[in-house]
């Protein structure tokens, strides 16, 4: 199934969760905010949610500083 993340197209499986798509990028989850269609995936529903045909999925990652 294809996907636009962050701008970019993408193919990944079929029925693929957000944080199975993370663990393919190789993205900690815990230092990102994921947004899909423009609405924000909270992180207790990365498990749960499932991407679909099309889906645009953003992923921002979290910077510190000082």
């Amino acid at each position: 199934m294809k996907l636009q993340v962050n701008g970019e197209p993408r193919e990944v499986r079929d029925g693929i969760t957000v944080v199975e798509l993370l663990r393919e990028l190789g993205i900690e989850r815990e230092r990102v905010a994921v947004e899909v269609n423009t609405a924000v995936v909270r992180r207790a529903r990365h498990g749960e949610h499932c991407l679909s045909e099309g889906d645009k999925v953003e992923i921002v990652s979290f910077a510190g500083g000082g």
